[in-house]
């Protein structure tokens, strides 16, 4: 009787601890696509890619704007992901969660922003990748 009662106890736990690690691999952010910025792409294709800009200044004629995303990781990184979860956590009788779980928190995505400045036809003439480095030697320059 006691024996049944734990092993009831242990499928109970388990299902509701397993796949944590896994749901939030395939939830983790969409890598975005950086190719794309060009030299005279759009302002749309680049509002379509990477959503709305967190800044928009018209200087000199030209829309200076600042975008920022987290840039994510390809579909099948995170299928890859997922399925060595689900596996860890099966080999393990879910105690891989300890592990997997923070460390699909850990490695949510990179947090990336651009500079991007439009000429008066809305098309990409210049941008540049923004990073602490970045503002670091613009202020040594002032």
């Amino acid at each position: 009787m006691y024996k049944m009662i734990g092993v009831i106890g242990l499928v109970l736990s388990l299902s509701f601890t397993s796949g944590c690690a896994v749901v939030m691999a395939t939830k983790q952010p969409t890598k975005k696509n950086t190719a794309m910025i060009q030299q005279g792409v759009s302002r749309s294709l680049v509002i379509a890619e990477f959503g709305a800009p967190v800044t928009s200044e018209f200087r000199n004629g030209k829309r200076h704007e600042i975008y920022t995303f987290t840039q994510g990781y390809s579909t099948a990184s995170k299928i890859g992901r997922a399925f060595w979860h689900g596996a860890a956590d099966v080999a393990t009788a879910g105690l891989w969660e300890l592990i997997g779980t923070p460390a699909e928190t850990v490695f949510n995505g990179q947090k990336t922003s651009y500079e991007f400045i439009f000429d008066e036809n809305d098309l990409l003439e210049s941008h540049k990748l923004l990073t602490l480095d970045t503002e670091k030697k613009t202020a040594a320059i002032k």
